[in-house]
């Protein structure tokens, strides 16, 4: 039975949510914001985040395949959800759970970049340069991970685990 090593509390990550949405409402207070939600993993950060923002702001989401059932990324990714929103001359935050190898995140970039958005930065819960393989900009980070596999909060392994309130390390 793998064991789950508390790394963030619900309190911590209510407190971590409300300072990144206080600073993306500032910073696109007068804005045409389109947040693009990166499932499945990213839902319940961007459902929390949009809550705690006080800004207008479209959503959609678009969705990625790398992991499979594994820890750690296959490096073929798949898109098999695109975009349904019109983003060009829109300002875009993509909105994802972490950011690891940044491969996805990468893929992601590229394919949004071929809308024309007249702006697009990224916001991730984690950002987790352990294993990171490409340059990938975090515009809005909640957290920084040093290391290990992380569950919960939306995160999942083998589909489990996105129901827990906190971030967990996963110790197999």
């Amino acid at each position: 039975m793998p064991e789950l090593i508390p790394v963030l509390s619900k309190n911590d990550i209510n407190s971590l949510v409300t300072r990144t949405a206080q600073r993306i409402s500032s910073d696109y207070r007068h804005h045409d914001l389109i947040l693009i939600g990166v499932l499945k993993g990213a839902f319940v950060f961007l459902s929390d985040l949009v809550r705690c923002m006080d800004v207008s702001a479209q959503i959609d989401f678009i969705r990625a395949f790398s992991y499979g059932s594994g820890d750690s990324s296959s490096e073929d990714i798949r898109l098999t959800k695109g975009i349904e929103l019109d983003i060009k001359n829109k300002d875009v935050l993509i909105v994802e759970d972490i950011v690891d190898t940044g491969l996805t995140l990468k893929y992601l970039i590229d394919y949004l970049k071929s809308y024309h958005p007249k702006s697009l930065k990224i916001c991730a819960f984690i950002d987790k340069h352990e294993r990171r393989k490409t340059d990938v900009a975090v515009d809005y980070c909640c957290y920084e991970a040093a290391e290990g596999f992380l569950v919960g909060y939306g995160l999942d392994y083998g589909e489990d685990y996105r129901y827990l309130s906190g971030i967990y390390r996963l110790k197999l």
